[in-house]
């Protein structure tokens, strides 16, 4: 019974939308429509409003509707969906002041001249546009009222022609910053968390421990990596684009002739060219810089291109007039003195910093208030003019509204397609078909391509991700990243603008085009840049580093970045030590042979035996990498034979896992059916419980008898394996602990030593205690520098404490100069023996103690390293890139 009331939800979803009902009303209009019948019947045919939903009833289901509205208006996780109104306001106002107009003129006169280059010119300024509106339709009719004309004017192939143009304005869709990549980043932030919980439910069933280890979690994303993701990606297709058009040019000359410049390239046309092609290259720097960056949130570098949009408006709109670039140059002014004002200044108004740069702080308001009366001017000129600014702030809440609008109703639409189990349906399709993950992936990218037919860009992203992304997220075979599938989503999405019959872009072009282009011209051109999509589909899924890499390179080298103990950095960290002691074999062993051989009689008796230990330790690291490599080699060489089973018995145990929600599913509906007019039918549902139950138990036996043989075989291999990589990590840390303080320690030597004139000057000013005025505040001040300079000093921790006893002293309500006296006695001792210890290593045993600090620091000491140097970073940003298979371990 839910199955057919899951089919009414589809049908009248499909027939609304068929019918011209607006998309953002048609889904809750579905919803509600479909929860209503289903409770009605469910009261009168069953006594139970609940009684045909297999998940959520009417009142959870509407719970599940407050819950989602309040998710996305006032959630703070979900603030990144404020940056959509803001793009849009830069899109439409960069559109409307006719920015786009000045690239195309301007590229084609500096392109035309090679064959092709006016449409190449045409991909470039698309991909400008792209960074700068990321509006479909508004760039497709930019570019087809422009460069159509001009490219049929010069003989072009009107299929070329309109499929360039059509290609060209589709690029907004996967080009950051995107509308559709925010919108998908929102969705997959959701779907992530989703995921997670269905993979730690996996991983529990399969090995029966509750605690899935970190390394195994999903890994989820947010509009700043989608962006990062998609930044590659979308170069590289602009790329195949134009060599595209160059081949196409070279192999049929007359459909992509050459165009004969009109004017000469004098200084005149460079200053057009840099006043066209400047503002908008930084507009595009100023929001993808600063996020890539990590200097603004996604939120702020909205902020940034809209305020740019408003200031470019503001010239174009008043070209030729008088103090055209007036608002312009004071923004740009104020922008620099900003700038060097924080560099030279601590702007902070709070705490004493205040008083201390309060010239800074008076030049910053200055030039903030300056700013805001550009952006001012510019919103005057902009209102002034044809009342551009009115019209493109209405065309914004209206865009917008559609956008959310549509987010609250998928949201319904989602909730009650699960109340009656399509998620469910859809999960065991996908789970049923043969091939593994790239099976149920390639089914859903088809299922997207196939919807891009008749549903935009938006619908798809808050419809059918939120059903399919966990179901994807969650398969261990594959263990891909959200924001992998985000821009794979993204591609295809952006593929099914083009296809015939139905592609929006060819209806935006068709209806600017003129009467001499035919519809099969376009259709012909665009189908082999459909083809050249489709290309960077196959690219991007065989390649995923070139969506994974630039995240994790700015996450790793930013200045949040996860320390080196981080559980999900150890295999690749792992990986590095193994190759960078690899570089130069058996080094490592000669530095701790030779570092054995040093004289420390001098080197206080704990440090000595600790250091000894250590060496050990190291030793044992070594020997422990190579057990390392035996078991994997060991797991490796039996997982062939096991993966076939493994796969086998997970499908079987996949399938009563499912008869068995069915048959909890049974049960809980017997129990609500009261009173004898129900007696049948519950009687009805306990008899299909007890054959589903026999059913589970037929597919129990099915399991082969050897697999708990088998299993227990590999799975012991693989627990040798992640026992010695635990056994590595304890050893490497062991050494670390244990060599560093004496390696550190007569490294640093002479930094020691320069505490030595800190404490005598501490001793100059206490002398001065009760003779000079304020002498007293100026000595705690000298003791609390000295105190942190010895704590940033490794070694100094003793002469630290001992050194803090003095501040304490005469920092008390009644100062005691005396115990004050005697605590700086005894940190002149500790500080006089550790520094003599220290001296006492000669040259050559201090070279090899430094020599030896600097391999264990990028080797075995890496984990209790505070961050990554760079080139760590970099390697593990490589390295964990690439999608790895895990199956094996659920």
């Amino acid at each position: 019974m839910e199955l057919l009331f899951l089919l009414l939800l589809l049908v009248s979803m499909a027939l609304a939308l068929g019918s011209g009902y607006p998309v953002a009303f048609a889904l809750p209009g579905a919803s509600i429509f479909t929860i209503v019948v289903a409770a009605v019947v469910g009261y009168f045919l069953a006594g139970d409003v609940d009684a045909y939903f297999l998940q959520d009833g009417p009142s959870q289901w509407l719970s599940a509707g407050v819950t989602n509205l309040r998710g996305v208006y006032w959630e703070v996780e979900r603030d990144t969906l404020i940056a959509i109104p803001l793009f849009i306001f830069m899109g439409i106002m960069l559109q409307r002041s006719k920015v786009a107009e000045d690239l195309l003129l301007t590229m084609a006169q500096l392109f035309g001249t090679i064959p092709g280059g006016l449409g190449i010119s045409v991909v470039f300024v698309g991909a400008l546009l792209a960074a700068t509106t990321g509006i479909v339709g508004a760039t497709v009719v930019a570019m087809g009222l422009i460069s159509l004309p001009a490219m049929l004017r010069n003989n072009y192939s009107p299929a070329l022609a309109t499929g360039t143009i059509a290609a060209s304005g589709t690029l907004g869709q996967i080009i950051p910053p995107s509308i559709v990549l925010i919108i998908l980043a929102d969705q997959l932030a959701s779907a992530a968390d989703q995921a997670s919980t269905i993979r730690k439910e996996l991983y529990k069933d399969a090995t029966g421990d509750f605690q899935m280890p970190t390394t195994f979690d999903v890994i989820s994303t947010s509009a700043g990596e989608m962006f990062l993701g998609a930044l590659i990606p979308g170069l590289m297709l602009v790329g195949i684009y134009m060599v595209y058009i160059l081949v196409y040019a070279f192999l049929r000359p007359k459909a992509a002739p050459p165009v004969k410049r009109e004017g000469v390239l004098d200084a005149q046309f460079f200053f057009k060219l840099a006043l066209a092609l400047v503002p908008p290259l930084t507009l595009i720097f100023l929001v993808l810089g600063s996020i890539l960056t990590g200097v603004a949130t996604v939120n702020q570098a909205g902020a940034i291109g809209a305020a740019g949009a408003l200031l470019m408006s503001s010239y174009r709109l008043h070209e030729g007039k008088r103090f055209a670039f007036g608002p312009s140059i004071i923004a740009l002014l104020s922008l620099v003195a900003i700038a060097l004002v924080v560099r030279a200044y601590d702007t902070s108004i709070k705490g004493d910093a205040f008083i201390e740069n309060q010239t800074g702080i008076l030049i910053a308001v200055v030039a903030s208030a300056t700013l805001l009366l550009a952006l001012g001017w510019s919103a005057v000129r902009a209102y002034r003019t044809g009342g551009i600014l009115g019209s493109v702030m209405v065309e914004t809440a209206k865009a917008t509204c559609l956008v959310f609008i549509i987010l609250l109703g998928a949201a319904m639409l989602t909730a009650a397609f699960r109340a009656f189990g399509g998620e469910e349906l859809v999960r065991d399709f996908l789970n049923g078909l043969p091939g593994g993950f790239w099976a149920k992936f390639a089914m859903v990218m088809l299922v997207i391509f196939l919807l891009g037919f008749f549903l935009d860009f938006i619908e798809i992203a808050v419809v059918v991700v939120p059903i399919v992304a966990p179901i994807l997220l969650a398969d261990p075979s594959a263990n891909i990243t959200a924001v992998w599938l985000g821009v794979m989503i993204g591609l295809n999405i952006q593929t099914s603008f083009l296809t015939p019959p139905f592609g929006f872009a060819l209806f935006y072009l068709r209806g600017v085009a003129p009467a001499i282009v035919r519809t099969v011209d376009m259709y012909k051109g665009v189908i082999p840049f459909i083809g050249l999509q489709l290309l960077a589909l196959l690219i991007v899924a065989n390649f995923p580093a070139l969506v994974n890499y630039l995240p994790n390179r700015v996450s790793y080298l930013s200045e949040t970045a996860p320390p080196p103990r981080n559980p999900r950095l150890q295999m690749c960290l792992e990986d590095y030590v193994v190759d960078r002691l690899a570089q130069a074999p058996g080094a490592f062993r000669a530095q701790l042979d030779a570092a054995g051989q040093i004289d420390l009689s001098a080197v206080p008796e704990e440090l000595t035996e600790d250091f000894n230990e250590g060496l050990e330790r190291a030793r044992e690291a070594l020997a422990l990498l190579d057990e390392i490599d035996v078991n994997e080699a060991a797991a490796q060489a039996a997982a062939p034979d096991y993966r076939p089973l493994h796969d086998e018995v997970r499908r079987i145990q996949a399938d009563m896992r499912d008869i068995q929600a069915v048959i909890d599913a049974r049960k809980t509906t017997a129990s609500r059916l009261r009173g004898e007019e129900n007696a049948e039918r519950k009687q009805a549902l306990l008899d299909t419980v007890e054959q589903l139950q026999a059913e589970r138990e037929a597919l129990g036996e099915t399991i082969p008898a050897e697999w708990a043989d088998i299993q227990s075989a590999y799975v012991t291999l693989d627990k040798a394996t992640e026992r010695s990589r635990m056994q590595f990590q304890r050893a490497s840390d062991d050494a670390w602990s244990a060599l560093s303080p004496v390696t550190e320690r007569v490294g640093g030597v002479e930094r020691f030593a320069e505490v030595g004139e800190q404490l005598a000057r501490v001793r100059e000013r206490l002398l001065l205690v009760g003779d000079e005025e304020n002498a007293a505040a100026l000595t705690i001040a000298a003791i609390a520098a000295t105190e942190s300079r010895l704590q940033e000093l490794v070694g100094g921790d003793e002469v630290a404490s001992l050194v803090g006893d003095i501040r304490r002293a005469l920092d008390a309500e009644e100062p005691d100069a005396a115990a004050a006296g005697e605590a700086l006695d005894q940190a002149d001792a500790a500080f006089a023996a550790e520094l003599q210890w220290r001296r006492s290593i000669d040259a050559q045993s201090a070279a090899t103690l430094a020599e030896l600090s600097v391999t264990l620091k990028d080797t075995l000491g890496i984990r209790s390293q505070r961050n990554m140097t760079r080139e760590q970073a970099l390697y593990v940003a490589s390295c964990g890139s690439h999608h790895t298979d895990i199956s094996l371990s659920f």
